[in-house]
């Protein structure tokens, strides 16, 4: 008869973690593709006016 397979207990989670990214703060301004992409709508928005 064959012994029984160890198991590996899974690393407990550093509980830490999750809260530290919760408590991270956002962005103070836009990134560059938004700007971008914002600027793109406002040129076709004054090119179709015209």
């Amino acid at each position: 008869m064959k012994p029984p397979l160890k198991r590996r207990v899974p690393k407990p989670r550093n509980p830490y973690v999750a809260l530290a990214l919760q408590r991270r703060a956002g962005e103070h301004e836009k990134s560059a593709s938004a700007k971008r992409q914002t600027e793109k709508q406002a040129l076709r928005k004054r090119l179709n006016e015209q």
